[in-house]
């Protein structure tokens, strides 16, 4: 009686640490699929971010060269207001 319980037994217990074994694992990597997905969540934002508050310097030269040439603009209709006022 003994032995046929042994024979249930170990086998059975194999097949419990395998199936929570199992379930272990499938915890883990649905786990690490999340913490992944936060990572990148986080990423995005934090890129966003620092793009919103720093400038490039290419877009710093085009800036100063539109402002540049606005006032170069606005200097010569004035100097043709005072020209054609005298």
């Amino acid at each position: 009686m003994e032995k046929q319980i042994l024979q249930l037994l170990i086998p059975g217990i194999g097949l419990l640490s395998g199936l929570i074994a199992t379930y272990v694992s499938l915890q883990s990597r649905a786990l690490l699929a999340e913490v992944r997905k936060e990572l990148a969540e986080m990423e995005v934002r934090l890129i966003e971010k620092l793009n919103g508050k720093y400038v490039r310097s290419g877009e710093c030269k085009l800036r100063e060269q539109l402002v540049q040439e606005r006032l170069a603009a606005i200097n010569e209709e004035l100097k043709n207001r005072n020209a054609a006022g005298d």
